[in-house]
């Protein structure tokens, strides 16, 4: 079973650069049926590369702008990127089953922020979190 994290709309997601500095950022997320957690970005993205560089994150539940949620536990996991295969279909499915309308919305508001280039697919990215067996972050 998928972490409970995945009940709410929103989860922080923290990656790390090559220094070791954490980069947050508030993803949408869905539970996966092999009891990971689901999250899609865009290749060529910031969190892209750093996930590339090294699969560590953390995740907690946040809001919409990524502020924690009091007493929401910070998790540490292993991120694995896919591009294609069930998992990825069903990750796809199951963001747009729960954030259909936001898409387009956030897509354009990332298009104008700047935080979305042209050249960049929305969404051809599937996250993969596997939440470590300790739970908690150390």
């Amino acid at each position: 079973m998928a972490p409970e994290i995945t009940r709410g709309k929103h989860m922080l997601l923290t990656t790390f650069r090559k220094s070791g500095v954490g980069v947050p950022t508030p993803v949408w997320t869905v539970p996966v049926s092999d009891g990971r957690v689901g999250m899609w970005t865009a290749a060529g993205t910031g969190k892209h590369k750093r996930l590339t560089n090294d699969p560590h994150v953390t995740i907690q539940a946040c809001t919409a702008r990524g502020k924690t949620k009091p007493g929401a536990p910070a998790l540490a996991g292993t991120a694995q990127i896919v591009q294609t295969g069930p998992l990825f279909d069903e990750v796809q499915r199951k963001i747009h089953a729960k954030y259909g309308r936001l898409i387009p919305v956030v897509k354009r508001i990332s298009r104008l922020q700047g935080r979305f280039k042209r050249d960049q697919k929305f969404g051809d990215t599937v996250v993969l979190i596997t939440v470590d067996e300790t739970g908690e972050e150390n």
